[in-house]
């Protein structure tokens, strides 16, 4: 973290489903964000009503003597929806959310998301977001996510390295149109008019995005998906409901599995996100030593390396079936 990243009082997050939804529960709207693995039709159909697409990806700076690389879509200056940019470092997960949020029709959240909305109406995309970056409880809410920084490094002499920078936009329509919004961009960019039938939004929404992921070598892990939707459990508690009261026992056996599906990943994020706000160095410390004293620090070193390798193969898997679809 830099001076300025400091100075900003903004910290990183990650880019998981769990802590968008810890946000979104935060400001009192009935949202979650759930990973997506794939662009197919019945993936995206699988989690309607869906709102927005959030893409995460490796921010490449360009300088003045390089050719800016060819964008899809155009600039428009005169956006009639909600729009603001990014104007300190780290918070781009957070606007990014709040750029998909103005956007909603009909949004019900708590009073300080309703509060802030309605007095940035209007505004100029710059200013709106410097009025919701300095926002406090916005600000608290976002680091109350963010993992605790266990170690510095400052005094040691080691060399300087740049860290990758990852940055988030959000796809989805207003006004009849798909929107890509950007807060690192002064304009929303419009990809063209959507469909009112069939997939509607999300069929130029895939095409506009599977387009910029093969600009990515195959295989690379360098962006993700993640869906802005409905919380899907009440609709589906309602639904267990009518099909128990009208015995179809078949019907309750598989909404019932999607419910348990639905409150064990729950109580996943609950635990990760708990574990975010603890610093667990200490802990890690005394039980790599503890391993050291017994002779199986080596062993335990050689696992972690194989579980993590897999993992990475596992992600590259999905990764490619994404780039099929």
């Amino acid at each position: 973290m830099s001076a300025d990243d400091e100075s900003s009082g903004w910290q990183l997050t990650e880019s998981d489903p769990g802590v968008f939804t810890e946000l979104l529960k935060s400001l009192e709207l009935p949202l979650i964000v759930d990973d997506l693995y794939s662009l197919d039709p019945d993936s995206l159909a699988s989690l309607k009503p869906l709102h927005a697409l959030i893409f995460l990806f490796k921010w490449v700076p360009t300088s003045s003597d390089s050719p800016a690389p060819p964008r899809a879509g155009a600039d428009d200056p005169d956006f009639p929806g909600f729009f603001a940019h990014q104007t300190v470092n780290n918070a781009c997960a957070t606007l990014a959310v709040f750029n998909a949020l103005g956007n909603i029709p009909s949004l019900h959240g708590g009073p300080q998301l309703t509060d802030l909305l309605q007095f940035t109406q209007g505004m100029d995309p710059q200013t709106r977001g410097l009025v919701i970056t300095s926002a406090d409880w916005l600000r608290e809410m976002h680091n109350a996510l963010s993992p605790p920084s266990a170690f510095s490094l400052d005094g040691l002499g080691l060399p300087k390295r740049t860290e990758d920078a990852y940055h988030f936009v959000v796809y989805l329509p207003v006004m009849g149109a798909l929107y890509e919004l950007d807060g690192l961009k002064p304009h929303a960019i419009q990809h063209g008019a959507v469909e009112q039938s069939g997939e509607g939004w999300l069929k130029t929404a895939r095409e506009v995005i599977e387009a910029r992921i093969n600009t990515y070598p195959v295989g690379a892990l360098e962006f993700s998906l993640l869906a802005l939707r409905d919380d899907p459990l009440p609709s589906l508690r309602s639904e267990l409901e009518h099909a128990q009261s009208v015995g179809d026992s078949h019907m309750a056996s598989e909404i019932l599995s999607k419910v348990t599906n639905e409150n064990s990943k729950r109580e996943r994020w609950a635990f990760e996100n708990s574990l975010r706000r603890h610093n667990h160095v200490g802990l890690v410390q005394a039980l790599l030593l503890a391993l050291a004293k017994a002779g199986k620090l080596a062993p335990a070193e050689e696992a972690a390396k194989k579980t993590m390798k897999e993992r990475i193969e596992q992600r590259k898997a999905r990764g490619e079936d994404m780039d099929e679809d």
